[in-house]
């Protein structure tokens, strides 16, 4: 039997898409997946509907490695309401209480200061983390409170913006997994007045440029059809990132075409100048074409971990 035919094209890299606020994460990947009428799409972290920013959306073969964006700093713009607490610690909630702003500028430093560097943070009912196989926001909407453990963060950078009546802007730059809602929730609390989200835009994912995102409205402008009915699929195909672009902090070796071609076959090569250890992009040939991911193994061989698979028409 032949391969089964794919639906879609088989475009393969990454669109840092400018997520816009009030739609979730879901639907814009499925509008975009229909925009480029790609085979396959996957997006590397969902953000808030209340949020805006970088969204990285993966298309064809780049989903195999979107879990190294997964792992990868985040950098935020947030705005905080002072004097109100909220159910869902964002603006989307309701407000459950009311307090009075009075602390003095020593007092704001002192405690933004406690946020930096690493600490636990014990994750929002209101998040996606799943308990039981359900996310966490599910049993919130039903009133019900779980047990969550606290988890390790790191807040590598915390810059004051500007604090100014009862709104207080910052930028943060943060590990995965790190709530901001959470972080505004927790700082209003330590400043005795309460505090929830009311803007949150991600400038930044991994080393990704912010300059390279690209708005719904763009994308949709240039997949309009010309007057003959044709839409220009290469100027579309222009605005992705490489495929490997989500990995493209790890190490790259590049195999010979004679090397490489038992390496597709899932075999793990030997080859001069690899690394010690740990993960690597592996590439092949002159011209270093991106073929997958491996492993250093303990024998010091380049083991397959996940390939790109190269299709034929």
């Amino acid at each position: 039997m032949g391969r089964p035919r794919r639906r879609g094209r088989d475009i393969h890299g990454v669109l840092l898409l400018d997520k816009p606020t009030g739609i979730s994460s879901n639907d814009l990947l499925q509008k975009v997946k229909r925009i480029y009428n790609a085979n396959r799409a996957g997006h590397t972290g969902a953000l808030d509907p209340l949020a805006t920013g970088m969204l990285p959306i993966c298309l064809g073969e780049a989903t195999k490695f979107s879990r190294y964006l997964l792992d990868s700093d985040k950098r935020y713009r947030v705005i905080a309401r002072l004097g109100q607490r909220t159910d869902t610690s964002d603006a989307d909630g309701n407000v459950v209480e009311e307090r009075p702003v009075r602390f003095t500028a020593a007092e704001l430093a002192q405690a933004l200061d406690s946020f930096r560097g690493q600490t636990l943070q014990v994750p929002s009912m209101f998040s996606a983390l799943k308990h039981q196989g359900r996310p966490l926001y599910e049993y919130a909407r039903q009133g019900i409170t779980v047990e969550r453990e606290p988890r390790p963060i790191t807040v590598h950078e915390l810059q004051f913006i500007r604090h100014q009546d009862d709104e207080l802007e910052l930028e943060i730059h943060c590990s995965k997994g790190t709530y901001i809602r959470t972080i505004i929730d927790d700082l209003g609390e330590k400043l005795g007045c309460g505090a929830h989200v009311t803007m949150l835009r991600r400038v930044q994912v991994a080393r990704y440029p912010m300059d390279k995102m690209v708005t719904l409205e763009q994308l949709q402008t240039l997949a309009a059809p010309d007057p003959q009915g044709h839409t220009d699929l290469a100027a579309l195909d222009a605005l992705l990132m490489p495929m490997d672009s989500p990995a493209e902090d790890y190490p790259l070796v590049n195999l010979p075409e004679s090397v490489s071609h038992w390496f597709k076959l899932g075999q793990p090569v030997q080859i001069a100048g690899a690394p010690a250890n740990g993960l690597v992009r592996v590439s092949e040939g002159d011209s270093q074409k991106f073929i997958g991911m491996a492993e250093i193994d303990d024998q010091g061989r380049v083991a397959p971990r996940r390939l790109v698979v190269e299709y034929f028409d």
